[in-house]
């Protein structure tokens, strides 16, 4: 039997099941029947996504986004404090072994599955082998800390309840790009910007490019959902077919130019809110604050970079 995509997915279910489970016996969640019937919907969507269709998945989606502005809530699942100080005294640094098995074992797992096309799918290695190293270090915590099985699930429902329901922005914001795209959007955008550029200017194309992406990423959360919007609109149709711009170098460095956005939003949830939740930051937008100054001057290089690099 081969291993696909599905069991990922079937993992990651029986995660978030988990979470559910364990939220309706925690009390001290004010709002634990909201927060479970959201990690359970979650779970559902990665067990039976397939199965349920357009209309389904567009109803389930629904639901996400009506329990997430219901609100969702947090109990108390922190390991007892003078647990967690023996422990950092007994291991020290070398508790982020554990954590390291997840990359090292993502890493081996996608050359080593794709010598084995009949066991594993050759196209989704990469998702395959790091679920793999999430169960390894999961199993290897366990069992070098003497922990119970039941730990890893309460403590990942704990950061999980922490950052709440912007723990799916990414993926409905990824989603968004792709529905973007499919609709024209990039046509019409590219329609009205053409218009701004001066006529036969190659800097000014590249320089709409590249702030193009990085504003559509701030709006959308995520580069991955601005990409296909941008280059339809001024990447190929200027850029790749009438500048004959390097399509390699047009489309790394504009992503890269997009991740320039990815650091002034808190529409990127993944990166920006959630280190403020998890930390407990008094100011929520205290990650993009420290961000600008980095993220700017990056933009200005990355659209030079275009500029130099793409174009013979």
């Amino acid at each position: 039997m081969m291993v696909t995509l599905q069991w990922v997915y079937m993992v990651g279910g029986a995660i978030f099941a988990a979470y559910a489970l364990l939220g309706l016996r925690d009390a001290t969640n004010p709002r634990r029947w909201t927060t479970s019937a959201f990690w359970g919907l979650l779970a559902l969507s990665m067990w039976a996504g397939d199965y349920l269709g357009d209309v389904g998945n567009g109803v389930l989606v629904l639901g996400l986004i009506a329990i997430g502005a219901l609100g969702l809530g947090r109990g108390t699942t922190m390991i007892a404090a003078d647990v967690r100080q023996m422990r950092s005294e007994r291991f020290g640094n070398r508790l982020f072994l554990i954590a390291l098995i997840i990359p090292i074992t993502a890493l081996a797992g996608t050359f080593l599955f794709k010598a084995l096309p009949t066991m594993f799918d050759a196209k989704q290695t990469t998702l395959i082998a790091l679920a793999l190293g999430v169960l390894i270090a999961g199993t290897v915590g366990c069992l070098w800390l003497r922990a119970g099985p039941i730990v890893p699930l309460e403590q990942g429902r704990r950061l999980m309840d922490s950052v709440g329901w912007a723990v799916i922005l990414p993926q409905m914001l990824a989603s968004l790009g792709a529905i973007f795209a499919l609709a024209g959007v990039g046509d019409v955008v590219g329609d009205i910007v053409r218009h701004a550029i001066p006529q036969g200017s190659l800097f000014g194309a590249v320089v709409v490019y590249g702030i193009g992406m990085a504003l559509f990423t701030i709006v959308m959360g995520n580069a991955f959902a601005a990409f296909p919007v941008m280059t339809a609109a001024i990447g190929i149709p200027l850029l790749i077919q009438t500048y004959h711009g390097n399509p390699a170098i047009v489309c790394a460095i504009g992503m890269l130019a997009g991740f320039c956005g990815t650091l002034l939003t808190p529409m990127a949830a993944n990166f920006n809110l959630v280190p403020a939740a998890l930390l407990d930051l008094k100011d929520r937008n205290g990650v993009i604050r420290q961000q600008v100054g980095t993220a700017l001057p990056l933009l200005a290089v990355n659209i030079l970079l275009i500029y130099w690099l793409a174009f013979p």
